[in-house]
């Protein structure tokens, strides 16, 4: 038994309290140094935490970059925009939200069901448009009652906006909402952000890092409901950064109405600079409405259209250029060593073998000199000529002018054509190159294949006598380009030519300039797209009016003025047009375009006589045809057609272009395999010539 003295529970007593001291001490010190932590290490973070129990931030979108011409003026812009958006995952009590919106917006019931449909197949944290270019009424209306209306986005902000519409779609392209891939990819919450957009296809999409800008910030004080009670302080958006091409606004207007109610394209570029002046393919969409959210009915009528307005045809078309070769094949072959003084006598047909190749003049056109032949644009000189140097002495020298050339350009989908010789075809087919394969490629026919844009580049050079270097983008200088490495000789003897193709009896007189001191030279040409049987060629060729849209020739056109001393070259290529219509065809079409460079008035009056007899201008005729194609939809219903389209892609893209580039390519082999067969262009027709 232990015996507790006074001393020993005094002792006890003692050593407790010191222990019980140390420890509170302790916990004293560990919580001095937590407050401490707290308040100086994570000042800023519990600080930023309190504020935002007090305050809402949203991120703004940037204004985005002008793309404008090369004068300013404004080929895309920023107007304002009052919207009201509906971000699916913030929605509760879906038809009471739609009620109170379709109250205070005055909404019809199919808006109110599109909006609904929408809904359904949106991502959730993707915006639902409800209505845009709101007015400041009807958007503070909506504002004022956000409490009540959860997942409801009312939106002050820029708009993009396209002033010329349609006659600039493949050139810019256009804008759109991010998609659920975009947004996974990137995690960026501005791709979540109401009323932001990023380009889509064009320009847009390729210069998108320079023209999105930097977003800005909106806070705003609120109640701990989420009521607002004042807005604070922003941090302003950085706009992005203007983008100035080397186009012409008012010349690419004026080109797709001078278009007309062609499928076809225009390109023009300066002589000096290799500036991209022109660059148009028609018809098209019009980007606002692309920007804005296609209805899935708009969006089937430019899929089922014919004329595919969704392809750029300047890039993506791939054409047999015809006799627009003839230029560039009497520069082969001046540089093979052929005298441009040397007749060849046309009968009409040349027989090779046991084939006959016949010329687009049955009855011949007689003994002709290298000139003559170009402005006649007879087949049987270049038949003959081609034969004895060989297709492979001609090719080079069309690869020099650009034919079969890429060029660095700002755009995604590009196709590059066919310039072959007799190694191509070994590596393609494992065949030998025949003398029937240089007869028909003497023409621009057979396994020839050239888009719009190269087909201008080799006008320019011609013209210029330089290896120009296209450019889009205004960005410092214009590059020096160096001269063709042709002689100064030879390339005036193809120029003279030209010019008499226009104003000393050739096929393309009606190009004839009426602008004072102002002369054109040029080359027409026509391509056969369709297969012609025995026995039609035995009863008759049938007439391209005579025949469905797509079995008709295309029509193709070359060019440069002044013809002394060439400023612009230009290519007009019109897929199936046939040379059925004078005012449509491709002389008139490529005279008044040009003209508009150097007699504006002139241009213009010329237009207005004529745009009339196609249903107006480009607008009014969409509007037309629109109007068309909603009445004769039997499906789908009005709300389901007037809903958002979310599949619409890229339009350069798009099942439509993919289609017609399946059959391009499709009618391509299909004229290849003919050529091998001795069933060619040269053996049934020759290269048809405008009238």
């Amino acid at each position: 038994m232990r015996i507790v003295t006074e001393q020993s529970q005094s002792y006890s007593f003692s050593r407790r309290a010191v222990m019980l001291g140390v420890a509170q001490g302790g916990v004293g010190l560990m919580l001095a140094g937590r407050m401490a932590w707290l308040s100086i290490a994570q000042n800023e973070h519990y600080q930023a935490m309190s504020e935002s129990n007090r305050v809402n931030m949203t991120l703004v979108p940037p204004r985005r970059g002008w793309i404008v011409d090369r004068n300013g003026a404004p080929i895309a812009n920023n107007r304002t925009d009052f919207r009201v958006d509906i971000i699916p995952d913030r929605l509760e009590d879906k038809d009471r939200v739609l009620a109170v919106l379709g109250q205070i917006l005055s909404l019809p019931p199919e808006e109110i069901e599109r909006i609904n449909i929408d809904l359904k197949h949106a991502a959730g944290f993707q915006p639902v448009q409800v209505i845009e270019n709101l007015d400041w009424e009807r958007f503070a209306a909506v504002s004022v009652r956000l409490p009540e209306l959860p997942g409801v986005a009312p939106t002050r902000g820029f708009s993009r906006n396209y002033p010329a519409g349609a006659a600039v779609a493949h050139l810019t392209g256009y804008v759109g909402a991010a998609s659920a891939d975009q947004y996974r990819e990137t995690k960026d919450p501005l791709m979540v952000t109401p009323g932001f957009k990023l380009g889509k296809d064009g320009l847009e999409k390729t210069l998108e890092p320079s023209l999105r800008g930097s977003p800005g910030a909106k806070r705003v004080e609120v109640t701990a409901r989420g009521k607002l009670v004042k807005e604070l302080e922003t941090r302003p958006d950085v706009p992005g950064k203007t983008a100035r091409l080397t186009i012409d606004a008012g010349l690419q207007e004026y080109a797709a109405r001078r278009l007309g109610t062609n499928s076809g394209s225009v390109v023009m570029i300066d002589c000096d600079t290799g500036d991209i002046l022109a660059m148009v393919s028609m018809p098209a969409y019009d980007p606002n409405l692309f920007s804005d959210g296609i209805s899935h009915l708009e969006w089937k009528m430019l899929s089922d259209n014919d004329h595919v307005p969704l392809m750029n045809k300047t890039l993506q078309g791939l054409y047999p250029p015809g006799s627009t070769v003839k230029p560039m094949n009497a520069l082969a072959l001046l540089n093979a060593g052929v005298s441009a003084s040397e007749r060849v006598n046309c009968s009409g047909a040349m027989r090779l073998g046991t084939g006959v190749f016949h010329c687009h003049k049955r009855g011949g056109h007689g003994p002709l000199d290298m000139k003559n032949a170009v402005m006649q644009s007879c087949d049987i000189y270049f038949y003959e000529m081609a034969r004895r140097v060989g297709y492979d002495a001609i090719a080079p020298v069309a690869r020099t002018l650009g034919m079969g050339q890429k060029f660095d350009l700002p755009f995604g989908s590009q196709r590059y054509g066919t310039m072959p010789d007799s190694a191509w075809k070994q590596k393609k087919y494992k065949t030998s190159w025949t003398i029937a394969d240089s007869l028909n490629a003497s023409i621009g026919q057979g396994y020839v294949l050239a888009n719009p844009f190269q087909l201008a580049v080799m006008a320019a050079r011609i013209g210029s006598g330089k290896n120009l270097i296209p450019r889009l983008l205004m960005s410092g200088p214009a590059p020096n380009p160096q001269p063709l490495p042709y002689s100064a000789e030879h390339l005036a003897v193809v120029r003279e030519a030209m010019f008499g193709v226009v104003n000393q009896g050739g096929t393309g007189g009606r190009a004839r300039m009426l602008v004072p001191g102002v002369a054109l030279a040029a080359k027409t040409g026509t391509a056969q797209v369709r297969r012609i049987t025995m026995s039609e060629r035995a009863g008759g060729v049938l007439k391209n009016s005579q025949l469905p849209f797509k079995m008709r020739d295309h029509a193709l056109f070359v060019c440069f003025a002044p013809a002394d001393k060439p400023k612009y070259a230009m290519a007009v290529v019109l897929e199936h047009n046939g040379h059925t219509v004078a005012n449509l065809d491709t002389p008139l079409t490529g005279r008044d375009i040009m003209t508009y460079m150097f007699d504006r008035e002139r241009a213009l009056a010329s237009l207005a006589e004529v745009e009339p007899t196609w249903g107006g201008d480009i607008a009014t005729r969409a509007t037309a045809e629109a109007a068309a194609y909603r009445a004769a939809a039997t499906a789908p219903p009005p709300a389901v057609g007037l809903a958002t389209e979310q599949n619409a892609g890229a339009p350069t893209d798009a099942p439509a272009v993919e289609a017609a580039t399946a059959a391009a390519n499709a009618t391509a082999e299909a004229q290849a395999h003919d050529t091998a067969t001795g069933n060619g262009i040269a053996q049934t027709t020759g290269s048809p010539e405008p009238r």
